[in-house]
């Protein structure tokens, strides 16, 4: 077993990740399926990785199976996708804060054995031993919200209601059960992290409303991270938008997150997430601008 010691062992990572000064986490996906583009080959998803990391990411989020319908991808399958770019990210860059989405355990812990520091577990615990591989190797864990769907589902006429506030209730309920079942299996409190998961099981209105009040997640104490990059809550809003034409509606929402208090940005295009954020932070007070010589000479 590799020592991994995650959130501890990666300082960059994480150091960041509270309200006002959010990490950045690259997306890096290994299928051959996303609505995004993908890294078909290793050499492509390590140099996916280089350029995130020059561009200001400190954390890459590796994933090898789309979150959506599609073909069936069994475990060894996703293993192969995911663990050669894990063991080679590891090697290559050390201060980089290494996640990866699943929700399978043993995919998990083939990922954690060479160097996964983060398990992104974005269909909220349907595999419970994903807790309990996320404290045997000292790794953190994203506890999100799906509504109580099943991995690689859709939303369909889901039973919050059109434009009820209630998802809010449900959504954080969701994500404190899965951070207390966390705690109760090991991982320490400082390695939980919370997603209210726009998307997942959730309508455009209810996407919309938990942005609104992104504070009550925050309230928690655990660090909130949002994963909205080019979402549909993001299209519709805009208009009839395809994924493609979602940045700017990305970039907008992702600076109302920081602001109100996003401690993590998951996102597929890095240099103009950090330009968001920089903006933010300078507006705020929080950090001063990068370069100020403007009227000064």
């Amino acid at each position: 077993m590799k020592d991994v010691t995650a959130l501890d062992a990666q300082p960059r990572a994480l150091a960041g990740a509270r309200p006002g000064a959010p990490a950045i986490m690259a997306v890096i996906n290994r299928t051959t399926d996303s609505f995004w583009e993908s890294a078909a080959t290793l050499d492509e998803a390590i140099a996916g990785v280089d350029a995130a990391a020059r561009a200001g990411a400190t954390v890459v989020d590796i994933g090898g199976v789309r979150a959506g319908r599609g073909r069936e991808i069994s475990v060894a399958e996703e293993i192969e996708r995911v663990c050669p770019v894990v063991e080679a990210v590891a090697d290559s860059h050390p201060d980089i804060l290494i996640s990866v989405d699943t929700w399978r355990h043993e995919v998990a812990e083939a990922a954690c054995s060479v160097g996964a520091g983060l398990l992104n577990d974005t269909w909220a615990g349907a595999d419970p031993e994903l807790a309990r591989v996320a404290a045997a190797y000292g790794a953190g864990l994203v506890c999100s919200h799906t509504g109580g769907l099943a991995p690689r589902t859709d939303a369909h006429r889901n039973r919050y209601g059109l434009h009820s506030g209630e998802v809010v209730d449900h959504a954080l309920a969701g994500v404190r059960r899965l951070a207390d079942a966390a705690l109760a299996a090991g991982v320490p409190a400082e390695k939980v992290i919370i997603d209210p998961t726009p998307d997942f099981g959730k309508n455009t209105h209810q996407s919309l409303r938990l942005l609104r009040e992104l504070d009550r997640f925050v309230a928690t104490g655990f660090p909130v991270l949002l994963a909205i990059s080019r979402k549909d809550f993001v299209g519709e809003a805009i208009g009839e938008v395809a994924p493609a034409d979602r940045l700017a509606g990305t970039i907008a929402a992702t600076a109302l997150a920081v602001d109100r208090g996003a401690a993590m940005i998951r996102t597929h295009d890095v240099r103009a997430t950090a330009d968001a954020i920089a903006v933010v932070l300078a507006i705020t007070g929080q950090q001063p601008p990068r370069h100020t010589v403007r009227g000064l000479r």
